[in-house]
């Protein structure tokens, strides 16, 4: 660096990981996301989810979006592995499912999602809820 410069540190975008197996659920997902400058990592399943996020070379993301059914691996098989993983714990989810009842609500809660978004949804409410995750991260639990 010459003389003179001043050295600016570059902070790269929040990072969003998002699982669902139908190609359009993501493609909207990601769209909209990376329109709002955001990077986007793709998975089909909670199995190749979890292969991505402990790769100890990968950055970890700032918010993780979950379908609860996938094949082989789903949403709440992958949310219990992401709570008990030290490196993943801290990162806000959120449940996207059809399933829109109150008991699937409460069990998403239950379980450690951060978040719900019903299908279909609305992409601006679904970019607001990854943006304040993304800024404010993982809210207190009550007592905390």
């Amino acid at each position: 660096m010459e003389s003179g410069q001043i050295a600016v540190a570059v902070t790269p975008p929040p990072l969003v990981l998002v699982c669902d197996d139908i190609d359009s659920i993501r493609d909207i997902i990601r769209i909209n996301l990376e329109l709002e400058g955001f990077d986007v990592l793709e998975a089909v399943d909670g199995h190749e989810a979890m292969s991505r996020l402990i790769d100890p070379s990968a950055r970890v993301p700032d918010v993780i979006l979950l379908d609860a059914q996938t094949p082989r691996r789903d949403g709440w098989w992958a949310i219990a592995a992401i709570r008990s993983h030290p490196r993943l714990a801290h990162v806000p989810t959120v449940l996207v499912t059809a399933s829109t009842t109150a008991h699937d609500r409460s069990e998403a809660a239950l379980a450690g999602f951060d978040a719900f978004v019903a299908k279909p949804f609305d992409p601006v409410e679904l970019v607001e809820v990854v943006s304040r995750l993304a800024t404010d991260g993982r809210p207190a639990a009550p007592g905390q």
